[in-house]
């Protein structure tokens, strides 16, 4: 009987080879078989996202004060444009030359005679040179003209006052009436002022010295000039 094997066949020949691949094979399948895992189907709840929800904010509104615009200026008004006719002549301003050659006649000039402006000037009553003189006070020296002529007021205020005013006024005490006048460069009396408690006194003060006579007005320099003269009126309501 013949055998059939081929004499020259090596079996052993990769047998180391097949063993690695083998053995690779096993520790995968080893591996792989530890490492599986199985879960319930009723565990697991993948759920449904709905995006559209997330994305949606609510933004809050906000009010808004516009300032309306303000209202457009009036048209301005058209020029009124004149119009000229042709056939109207307009006459030209000629501007004549004012040079002069050595042919000119030179026009002698007279004198020309400057007026002094007198200055009202107000002198106090206190350092003037020359007092005003009142009636009755011509004599006597600069002081006693002074002295004379307070003295004639107070006595001529005195009479003309009518000093039951005040009791029918409703006032009572001691009053006292502050009175400024001038005297001015004619002599007569001028700007009355009066300051008192009540408006009747000041009107009676004012009418009283606006009685005063006319003066001979007082010099300053040898200029008659405004005197301005300040006279307190004190008197006492009798209850």
């Amino acid at each position: 009987m013949e055998s059939k094997k081929n004499p020259k066949a090596n079996v052993g020949r990769n047998s180391s080879f097949y063993f690695a691949i083998g053995l690779a094979v096993m520790l995968f399948l080893t591996n792989f078989a530890i490492n599986y895992k199985t879960y319930d189907k009723s565990d697991i709840d993948v759920g449904i996202v709905n995006m559209d929800e997330e994305l949606e904010e609510e933004i809050p509104l906000t009010e808004q004060n516009l300032t309306p615009p303000p209202p457009p200026p009036p048209p301005a008004a058209p020029e009124v444009i004149e119009i000229v006719e042709d056939e109207v002549e307009i006459e030209e301003t000629v501007i004549e030359s004012t040079e002069v050659d050595q042919e000119t006649e030179i026009v002698e000039v007279e004198e020309v005679e400057v007026e002094e402006v007198e200055e009202d000037i107000d002198v106090p009553f206190s350092v003037i040179e020359n007092v005003p003189i009142f009636p009755g006070c011509e004599k006597g020296n600069n002081s006693e003209k002074r002295d004379c002529m307070s003295k004639k007021i107070q006595q001529f205020v005195g009479k003309k006052f009518n000093t039951e005013l005040a009791s029918e006024l409703g006032l009572t005490g001691r009053q006292r009436i502050n009175v400024i006048f001038k005297i001015d460069k004619t002599g007569a009396v001028t700007g009355i002022r009066a300051r008192a408690p009540h408006p009747g006194l000041e009107k009676e003060a004012t009418r009283v010295i606006g009685l005063l006579p006319k003066m001979k007005p007082g010099k300053q320099r040898g200029k008659p000039v405004n005197v301005p003269y300040s006279l307190p009126i004190v008197f006492q309501v009798q209850d």
